[in-house]
């Protein structure tokens, strides 16, 4: 959005810079901070939580801020913002409660505690800029409705690869274009890939195994296009999606018309995919129609073909330097990159990634034993299907072969996890047709009729 750079600009001759806070110190995390404190006008980091509260100091620190002060009280924290001091702290349920702060970006990737901390930003007020695909695609939609009412922004990032599909999809939309897919570049995608097996690349560039095996094997791309499902009101095509493997660098103009059944594509409101290994990745592309005959003409001079299917792309995303962008859409203009468009369309289900055993403990997103795969949600609801994002620590009740989707009647799921309590809200409250059983629904998700701020 070309005019953010404008209003920023306001924002730091006026003296009154947008107040941001992070929960997260990782990888992303590091690049966030860097980008704000130095590079981005109008806007401030005032606070870090993380967990091991020396990692976000060394975010600070690489951001070239080397005054920092650790808190642990909401008073010091919130004296802090108003001094202009930098604040970390291993509570991030200050951030979440503390004045003078406009917008928290959770940045965690966990989904127990990245739901925890959204759905605190929302009830203090706060804006919430999520770079937790898992959360958005398990509990997004409630959590928009929450935030909705709150008068919040509850939002994905640019620069993740669903929110820049989604800005491409709101221009190709604005251009009267109708939108039939939208895609996802990817270099790699094996199903069985592990922390083991992405060790090495892991290292080199400084992230966690695990988050480096959920873009391996599949279950980040699958929340990814879930997301996108849910913010357009799309669906996917089959379980898993098409996800067709193409020659390495072979260009996306030159081989995307051909990937896809076309009655996938305009039977229905379209649906999101992906393909393995085309150029320019890893971007993202949107395919549309137009049916009037004059505006065809006028595609086809400006080098987009003779139809049926028009392509659009991107041919990159920034991931940190444009999460600053998100954040002042949502405080300046009340503006989300990517957020759910009403009850979820598509879901994110798990799949054994080897032989699973009676007894065991199913671990976390990334790891060894389940990999992610989209399916619509009136599938999920109508099989029973496990989400992935509430599958780990779950005890296995049978054994179940490699590759087989799990059920909730496969599992025991663990007790008393916020991220339940929302799924259950989430079905019943999509379900209700009566605003007045809505409202309660609401209201029982800390189990009692009360407002959010009185709980």
């Amino acid at each position: 959005m070309i005019l953010i750079d404008t209003a920023l600009a306001k924002r730091q001759a006026e003296n009154n810079p947008i107040k941001v806070a992070m929960v997260g110190a990782g990888f992303m995390g590091r690049g966030i901070a860097l980008q704000i404190c130095k590079y981005v006008q109008g806007m401030e980091l005032v606070a870090i939580a993380n967990r091991d509260i020396s990692k976000a100091k060394r975010v600070y620190n690489e951001a070239s801020v080397n005054t920092v002060e650790e808190v642990a009280s909401l008073e010091k924290l919130e004296e802090n913002i108003r001094e202009g001091k930098y604040s970390i702290t291993d509570d991030a349920m200050l951030l979440c409660r503390a004045e003078g702060i406009d917008a928290i970006i959770e940045v965690t990737g966990a989904v127990e505690f990245g739901t925890n901390v959204a759905m605190r930003a929302i009830e203090n007020g706060k804006h919430i800029i999520m770079m937790n695909a898992e959360v958005d695609g398990t509990v997004g939609p409630i959590l928009k409705v929450y935030a909705d009412k709150a008068g919040v922004v509850f939002t994905n990032a640019d620069g993740d690869q669903p929110g820049v599909i989604m800005n491409l999809y709101r221009f190709v939309k604005g251009l009267g274009v109708k939108p039939v897919l939208c895609g996802n570049i990817k270099g790699l995608h094996d199903p069985y890939r592990n922390p083991t097996t992405q060790e090495g690349f892991a290292k080199k560039w400084g992230q966690q195994p695990s988050m480096v095996t959920s873009f391996a094997d599949g279950s980040k791309i699958s929340f990814e296009q879930a997301i996108v499902a849910n913010g357009t009101g799309m669906r996917v095509a089959k379980r898993g999606m098409h996800g067709p493997t193409v020659a390495p660098g072979t260009p996306l103009k030159d081989c995307v018309h051909n990937l896809y059944p076309l009655e996938d594509l305009t039977n229905g409101p379209g649906i999101v995919d992906y393909v393995v290994a085309a150029e320019p990745g890893p971007g993202v592309f949107v395919l549309g129609t137009h049916d009037d005959p004059i505006q065809q003409h006028y595609l086809n001079l400006y080098k987009l073909g003779e139809g049926p299917l028009y392509l659009f792309y991107t041919p990159y995303h920034l991931c940190h330097f444009e999460v600053p962008t998100t954040v002042a859409r949502a405080v300046l203009f009340n503006d989300a990159a990517l957020a759910p468009a009403g009850a979820p369309t598509v879901e994110v289900v798990a799949a054994a990634k080897i032989d699973l055993k009676a007894g065991q403990v199913v671990d976390g997103i990334g790891h060894y034993m389940t990999y992610g795969l989209c399916e619509n949600a009136d599938t999920t609801i109508a099989e029973n299907l496990l989400p992935i994002g509430v599958a780990e620590g779950c005890i296995l009740k049978r054994d179940l072969p490699k590759d087989q989707v799990l059920t909730y009647d496969d599992v025991i799921l663990p007790e008393g996890r916020f991220v339940d309590k929302l799924r259950d809200i989430q079905r019943r409250y999509f379900n209700a047709t009566d605003e007045a059983e809505k409202e309660q629904i609401l209201k029982s998700v800390y189990g009692k009729s009360e407002s959010l701020t009185e709980a």
